[in-house]
């Protein structure tokens, strides 16, 4: 069997157009015969390319609304039909069918869709594709002889094969597609089963929890190796994942991303998501060792910086609102800084910060809009996954209950709901020192309770006068708060339910220290 085979005929039929014009064009040069169906026929012939209606080739018109448009055995025969199989040769003649050569389907978009607010059942339904993913299946299937592409970032590597090889793909090239299709139909059921299971409003694990679940994952990219030197890693795509994603972040600048970089910026954009108000954090090892809000962006990330600017040194960054020239000028001035991660740059900082050829930029619009959708979180053991919903939870004024006798002033409170938002994403045991919204010492991943509350009053130092202490669980014993009390801080959040709350909180009310208790902890490992 010959390595190259030549396309004569192409279907094409997206839901996505990035990239459709180009590749028709392409294929209209080598005088591929294009067969098309809906917007996708319009897109082309709109651009001048010739193509026919699916229709037209199957003799059929599309019905119920457009859900039948390529399962018409004219379509799946001229896709799976053997070349070199006489019996097959003989049937798909007696059907009056076409050889189809090359199968560019991508699906209706269901996971765009649900991540919506307010999407009904019936608006999810219709984006459920059927014929889509048939036909990628046949194509994909049938990889000896058809060259299937369900991503518009493989349109380039076709294009350049069919231009090599005057109109030819190669089996290399037509077994790696074939792998991708079905990763992608995997992921799509796997969304569509996902949207089935999860139950809004229910408070039993089982709604949350399906009985199995499928984890369709597809390699993005290589990367130069993991945690350490001798490791090999590798960014996989999890399209069932709602929301912003690092996949589809755009790197803007600088050198490749490694496997910690990805890591780092993964607890980044947790961060920045929790967040309305103009806020930036500076990331190490996972952890925040600075993060504040500001009334603009270049006053939070100033803020988020001065926490702790030691720890700063080879950091990673996140921001919330488009970095201008003001917040550029002042995160150039950062000695070493590995990534930067933000909705936009507009065209000022993008030319400052370039200057720094290592220094990663990154663009992620969805940052700015986002609305925090259900999903699940996977943790590997051996032999398996440790699987729990996210902690989406955010302190109110509301549900927090006073537990002293001191009121918290407003600006307390302020900082209070502040840092409780930022000790949610502190590995555990973890305490968080806050003052004028912006972290001022934080103590992280301690195994004692006591030695996370020493270390953030001692990165806080003088600061944590006048300032409030925020805690992942509770106080077991008064040591930890005494800590807080000791270095000045005047109010505290914590979830409260220890044996010991009573004494704990005799303990604020000697020092005329205000107590709060939210009632959930946030242990983070």
């Amino acid at each position: 069997m010959s390595q190259l085979v030549p396309i004569k005929r192409a279907l094409l039929s997206v839901a996505d157009k990035t990239g459709l014009v180009e590749l028709g064009r392409v294929l209209d040069e080598l005088k591929v015969e294009i067969i098309s169906t809906g917007g996708t026929l319009k897109a082309l012939r709109d651009a001048g390319v010739h193509a026919i209606g699916v229709s037209s080739f199957t003799g059929s018109p599309e019905v119920m609304g457009g859900r039948v448009k390529t399962l018409h055995p004219k379509v799946h025969g001229g896709i799976l039909f053997r070349r070199d199989n006489p019996t097959d040769v003989e049937q798909l003649k007696a059907l009056d069918g076409k050889p189809i050569d090359l199968v560019v389907v991508n699906l209706y978009q269901f996971e765009q869709t649900i991540a919506q607010p307010g999407i009904t059942e019936p608006e999810a339904l219709e984006q459920i594709d059927i014929g889509g993913p048939a036909t990628i299946r046949s194509a994909a299937k049938n990889f000896h002889d058809v060259t299937c592409v369900v991503d518009p970032h493989d349109y380039p590597a076709l294009i350049e094969e069919l231009r090599a090889h005057d109109g030819e793909t190669s089996l290399s090239l037509r077994r790696e597609l074939a792998a991708r299709a079905f990763t992608r139909t995997a992921a799509y059921d796997q969304a569509i089963a996902g949207w089935f299971a999860a139950t809004d409003g229910k408070e039993d694990a089982a709604d949350y929890m399906p009985a199995s679940m499928m984890l369709a994952l597809g390699r993005e990219r290589l990367l130069r190796y993991g945690e350490n030197p001798h490791q090999m890693a590798s960014l996989y795509r999890y399209a069932s994942d709602p929301g912003p994603s690092l996949v589809e972040a755009e790197v803007l600048s600088g050198k490749e991303l490694s496997y910690n970089n990805y890591n780092d910026l993964a607890a980044v954009l947790e961060m920045v998501l929790d967040f309305d108000e103009p806020f930036a954090v500076v990331v190490k090892h996972t952890n925040p060792c600075g993060a504040a809000v500001g009334t603009t962006i270049a006053e939070a990330y100033q803020k988020a910086y001065d926490s702790d600017p030691l720890s700063a040194y080879g950091s990673i960054i996140g921001l919330n609102r488009t970095v201008d020239r003001d917040a550029a000028e002042r995160l150039h001035e950062t000695p070493f800084v590995e990534c930067i991660l933000a909705p936009s740059f507009d065209d000022e900082a993008l030319k400052l910060l370039r200057k720094k050829k290592n220094r990663r930029l990154l663009a992620l619009p969805g940052i700015s809009d986002y609305h925090q959708a259900h999903r699940l979180r996977f943790t590997q053991v051996r032999g398996g996954f440790l699987v729990q919903t996210d902690d989406q939870h955010v302190a109110s004024r509301n549900e927090a209950k006073l537990a002293s006798k001191r009121q918290p002033s407003e600006i307390e409170w302020r900082d209070l709901l502040f840092a409780w938002k930022i000790v949610k994403h502190t590995k555990s045991n973890a305490i968080v020192i806050a003052r004028n919204g912006a972290t001022v010492g934080i103590g992280m991943g301690q195994t004692s309770r006591v030695d996370a509350a020493q270390l953030a009053v001692k990165r806080a130092g003088e600061r944590a006068r006048g300032g409030v202490m925020a805690s992942d669980a509770f106080f077991p014993m008064p040591d930890g708060l005494q800590a807080g009390l000791d270095a000045g801080v005047v109010a505290i959040i914590q979830p409260g339910g220890a044996k010991q709350d009573t004494e704990i909180i005799q303990v604020a009310d000697d020092a005329n220290v205000a107590m709060i208790m939210v009632g959930i902890r946030h242990f983070r490992h």
